[in-house]
């Protein structure tokens, strides 16, 4: 069973999961990064470029995902580095940092309260987030090509590609991609027939929709909805 809430910190999803033993879960790309509670432990969930397929867990997890863009300057570390990993924290920080945060989350009486109450000190610790990462979110999640969001932002397409590598670990293009498919999903989850959600959300056709969906998903878009 899986819950979300909005976060205390602005731009952040706290979450619960509870592993299903009849089948894995699937966790899509969606330009975020997560911080994770596991078994007692911290760990990092870094950017995806395909699904991540979980299995054989028998407890739970709990998160704190980060907006995408802004994970990479509260946690220390650049996005490539994390990129399709889920990664020890004590393997990015120092050992003694992380038992320290490690104690506080697990002395609380819920590990997503515990682990939100860091991601805010962590918040407090650093400068905010870079505003042209959330404007750069917001032109690719609208559709807008890569050129015309170089030129929107006054950059060039270099120059855009390396801030969004670092940042999302990724170049523009992908993002776009990840955030087509999320904006398909949330049209499909909500009964819009497969054709009209191509054309919404930004696909060539269906066959597009279809294939983006195969590539990134890993099963085709009625599987991944439950549809038989």
């Amino acid at each position: 069973m899986y819950a979300e809430r909005t976060g205390r910190l602005p731009g952040s999803v706290v979450w619960t999961s509870t592993p299903s033993p009849r089948q894995p879960g699937r966790v899509l790309p969606d330009g975020c990064m997560d911080l994770l509670w596991h078994d007692g432990r911290l760990l990092v969930a870094g950017p995806d470029t395909r699904a991540f397929v979980t299995g054989g867990e028998r407890s739970g997890w709990a998160g704190v995902r980060f907006f995408p863009g802004t994970a990479p300057t509260l946690l220390g570390v650049p996005a490539p580095e994390v990129l399709n990993r889920r990664v020890e924290l004590a393997d990015l920080w120092s050992a003694a940092r992380v038992r320290q945060l490690t104690s506080r989350v697990n002395a609380a009486a819920d590990p997503a309260r515990g682990l939100e109450q860091v991601a805010l000190g962590l918040a407090a610790d650093v400068d905010p987030p870079d505003p042209l990462l959330g404007e750069v979110v917001d032109a690719l999640d609208a559709g807008r090509p890569v050129a015309a969001t170089a030129d929107r932002l006054g950059l060039g397409a270099r120059q855009l590609h390396r801030r969004c590598l670092v940042a999302f670990g990724y170049g523009p293009k992908t993002l776009g991609r990840v955030l087509r498919l999320q904006r398909a999903l949330r049209l499909a989850r909500r009964g819009v027939s497969y054709a009209e959600t191509a054309a919404r959300a930004g696909y060539a056709d269906q066959a597009h929709l279809a294939r983006d969906v195969r590539e990134l998903a890993g099963v085709p878009l009625g599987e991944l909805l439950g549809r038989r």
